[in-house]
């Protein structure tokens, strides 16, 4: 089963990043192989709130849909997704936003197999590489969303 993790450290406060990867309903704009997603609900639950999203993916032919439920937690800066739906036996994506001095760390992982595979086969190494982009995609987002941190040093 492909796994892949990663954190990055960003010019960005946590609480920027977190309001950037919730935003889902954007990601047409912007993240690798996503072409479409529609959101079928959003709640308030006790343990945060929660999206149920229908996302669209696609290359050259090869379209597949699968639905996801996303679980918003601001407080403890964590975005929980976890699958509904669509041509995969399992989909499990963490995102955790720790602050630190002058931005924060944002901590990827994603855990996920095709239930087909032919599609395996087909569409597991760029799926692969997509989700390797994924958090350089979200870091462009919050450069054209929130403007470029500047470099450079105060004058004394």
């Amino acid at each position: 089963m492909p796994t892949f993790k990663t954190i990055r450290r960003v010019p960005y406060s946590a609480e920027q990043m977190f309001a950037l990867v919730a935003d889902v309903e954007q990601y047409p704009q912007f993240l690798p192989l996503c072409d479409s997603l529609t959101v079928k609900s959003r709640q308030t639950l006790a343990e945060g709130d929660e999206v149920v999203a229908t996302m669209g993916v696609g290359y050259k032919a090869i379209r597949e849909v699968f639905t996801t439920r996303v679980l918003l937690k601001p407080d403890q800066r964590q975005i929980l997704v976890a699958y509904l739906d669509g041509p995969f036996k399992h989909l499990d994506n963490r995102w955790t936003f720790v602050p630190r001095d002058g931005g924060c760390d944002v901590d990827f992982f994603i855990d996920y197999g095709f239930k087909s595979p032919f599609l395996t086969l087909l569409m597991g190494g760029l799926f692969d590489t997509a989700f390797r982009r994924f958090s350089q995609a979200f870091e462009e987002r919050a450069g054209v969303v929130y403007g470029r941190p500047s470099t450079a040093k105060p004058a004394v």
